[in-house]
């Protein structure tokens, strides 16, 4: 995955950036973190592993969300939500002209991939979670194992810290990536983005009460209604912010409507599980795409 080698498109007046390769039937990749995080700058190049192989296959897309990677910010404060996340990913898929794809979201992407699958199901056509707190039923552990990472945030050093938490091992973080992510820690739109969210206090006043609010909201229509597409989880069995036990709650939620519901759990991974094996993250996507096919 050339890092560099990014493109750009107008999606209702945000500049969006995305990675696309290869040919076949579309698959997107949506990543973790929100805007303005202060633990870790999530991005599109979270998936540098795992992209080429999958375009081996795929017309495969990595798109930066909204507010994070070199994509733009909302432009109001009252849009710093996870729902105009969910508008701004399904107004980029129009606008790349796609739809009845694979979609594809680790942790915080995972619920947006679940809000898309329920709010647009045009564009899905299968729908995978990876190791996702925001998503699954329970409490998360992100503040326990993340609790005191070295100073300055934001920086290379801090960076590492908190990937190397979430990880089994660290031998999938490159410097490449590190320096990448710090790059992007140091645009103006991040500290922008930081600013409103963590120093201004809209993570507690907005954001977090919102999410909570809508999850409860996304729960019920599984429960009542299902997902209506064929649904895979792939687990860290590692995770150590998002439990396995929390990957099997969600299975059992999603299985009670939808019965092409599948759960992969990759061994001696943790919350990146998709980087920490990414020739076995690859082999369990295609396996579910051909299998429910």
């Amino acid at each position: 995955m050339p890092m560099n080698d990014r493109k750009f498109i107008k999606v209702d007046g945000i500049n969006t950036s995305y990675f696309e390769a290869g040919t076949g039937e579309p698959l997107i990749l949506l990543h973790g973190g929100n805007f303005g995080s202060h633990q870790l700058v999530d991005s599109a190049l979270d998936f540098s592993t795992n992209f080429d192989g999958l375009a081996d296959r795929y017309h495969v897309f990595a798109i930066d969300k909204i507010g994070q990677g070199y994509t733009g910010n909302p432009e109001r404060r009252e849009d710093y939500t996870m729902q105009k996340v969910v508008e701004h990913a399904c107004a980029t898929l129009d606008a790349l002209g796609l739809s009845n794809t694979h979609l594809i979201g680790h942790s915080r992407g995972a619920y947006l991939v679940c809000a898309m699958t329920l709010q647009r199901p045009d564009l899905v056509k299968t729908v995978t979670f990876v190791d996702s707190n925001t998503l699954a039923p329970g409490v998360g552990r992100n503040e326990i194992v993340l609790a005191n990472p070295p100073c300055p945030p934001l920086s290379a050093a801090c960076q590492r810290w908190v990937i190397e938490k979430y990880s089994y091992s660290p031998d999938h973080i490159t410097d490449e990536w590190i320096d990448e992510i710090v790059k992007i820690a140091q645009r103006p739109e991040y500290e922008e983005a930081r600013k409103i969210i963590t120093d201004d206090g809209l993570r507690f006043t907005q954001f977090m009460p919102l999410l909570a609010r809508e999850k409860s909201r996304m729960f019920a229509q599984i429960r009542d209604q299902g997902l209506e597409r064929p649904t895979h989880l792939v687990w860290g069995y590692n995770d150590p912010t998002a439990p396995v036990e929390m990957g099997r709650a969600l299975f059992d939620l999603c299985a009670l409507r939808e019965r092409r519901t599948q759960m992969s759990i990759i061994n001696q991974a943790g919350h990146f599980s998709y980087r920490e094996h990414p020739a076995e993250f690859n082999a369990c996507v295609h396996g579910f795409i051909e299998g429910v096919s």
